[in-house]
């Protein structure tokens, strides 16, 4: 027995050494050598959502434009009903006609042969800061204009017949853009959006989601000053955003907190933060249908361990040194595959309806949805293709 404990007492040394020094550069953050596990203030695992779609109505959505649109993160379409319009990996956006994908817009001048196609979405991300990489599509419905958050290139702008996108905001308050994500727009064309990291950029997004690094702002560009203010700063991974019916408040997502944030643009509250709701797992885009009720695309359930390497930063750090590759990282926190959800709440907070594919048998991700004509159109930015779901 004792010599047991002596070689398992030796065996935890050398592993201790091993993560401590990571010789072989074999871990998740070889590359990153600043990087650096921050404490998540996450809320308490009994007040975490646990309501489920036990039928996995997702699975019976239909997979539409297999292979034809690479990592469609954002679905919309223009004040006339046209579309789905959607922003693909190698830097365009795309037009459905009702016939065919047609080239709409891009974001980046350069569309050289490195920019061409290939075989998936995580394809292009090597070169996805010369290619551009457009994220959240927002039209305004009153110039029919098309503004794009560009993840490397930031907040940009085109007109209704498309072409090259032009910029409109690279910084603010004299940071650059980092990781530009989402973005929605009020009555007065004001644009609000948000900036995933300064430090890490979207072909880092899971170091990002290792890291809980809290340089993430959500910020707003004025068109008739070109001033961009940052309006809530120190947030971990902010995400989608969108303005209220009444556009009385904005609701943007916390990726590592798991919750919506409501940020007030009139009345009493003006100027100030509240949490909206907590959800039950990790949020990307976040759309208001004509109800003013908002859907939320949930990239999967949280996990215990998740959870536990949220609070525990030295944990997460210790574990992230182990010899295993970032992707498989990723599939412990989600708990071992992909999975899609999406939740519609009221415009007070409150949990209306959830759809999931817990399996990953069909939606195995969902970026954003887009509610029209009673049909959820989900676009992913690790997927093929979109999906839809008939709600009726």
């Amino acid at each position: 027995m004792a010599f047991t404990t002596r070689v398992l007492a030796l065996l935890f040394l050398l592993l201790a050494l091993y993560c401590a020094t990571d010789p072989f550069k074999h871990s998740a953050i070889s590359d990153f050598p600043g990087f650096q596990a921050h404490y998540i203030n996450i809320s308490s695992w009994s007040e975490i959502p646990t309501h489920r779609d036990r039928q996995n109505l997702l699975q019976n959505s239909e997979i539409k434009f297999l292979n034809l649109v690479q990592g469609p993160e954002s679905v919309t379409f223009d004040s006339l009903g046209r579309g789905p319009y959607t922003g693909v990996a190698d830097g365009r956006i795309l037009f459905w006609n009702g016939h065919s994908w047609t080239d709409f817009a891009y974001t980046s001048p350069d569309r050289s042969e490195i920019c061409d196609p290939k075989p998936s979405p995580l394809s292009y991300i090597a070169n996805e800061h010369i290619c551009g990489r457009p994220l959240g599509l927002r039209f305004d419905k009153k110039t029919g204009d098309l503004y794009i958050a560009d993840a490397y290139l930031g907040l940009l702008k085109v007109g209704p017949e498309g072409g090259l996108a032009t910029p409109l905001t690279t910084e603010a308050e004299g940071v650059p853009l980092g990781f530009t994500n989402d973005l929605d727009i009020d009555e007065e064309g004001n644009v609000y959006f948000t900036d995933s990291s300064t430090k890490y950029q979207r072909r880092n997004f899971l170091q990002l989601v290792f890291s809980g690094d809290d340089s993430g702002r959500v910020l707003k560009y004025n068109p008739e000053t070109k001033k961009t203010t940052v309006l809530v700063r120190n947030i971990q991974f902010p995400n989608g955003l969108t303005l209220s019916k009444d556009g009385s408040f904005f609701i943007f997502a916390e990726g590592s907190l798991g919750r919506l944030s409501r940020y007030w643009l009139k009345g009493e509250k003006a100027g100030t933060t509240d949490v909206f709701a907590l959800l039950s797992g990790f949020p990307d885009n976040v759309r208001t249908n004509e109800k003013g009720e908002f859907w939320v695309a949930i990239h999967c359930h949280r996990t215990i361990y998740s959870h536990l390497t949220a609070l525990y930063p030295k944990v997460r750090m210790f574990l992230l040194k182990f010899p295993i590759s970032a992707k498989m990282q990723f599939m412990f926190h989600i708990g071992g595959w992909p999975h899609g959800v999406v939740a519609k709440y009221s415009p007070e907070g409150k949990l209306l309806q959830i759809l999931e594919d817990s399996q990953g048998k069909v939606v195995k991700a969902v970026s954003e949805v887009e509610e029209k004509d009673g049909k959820l159109w989900m676009g992913s930015v690790l997927m093929p293709f979109m999906a839809v779901y008939n709600l009726t």
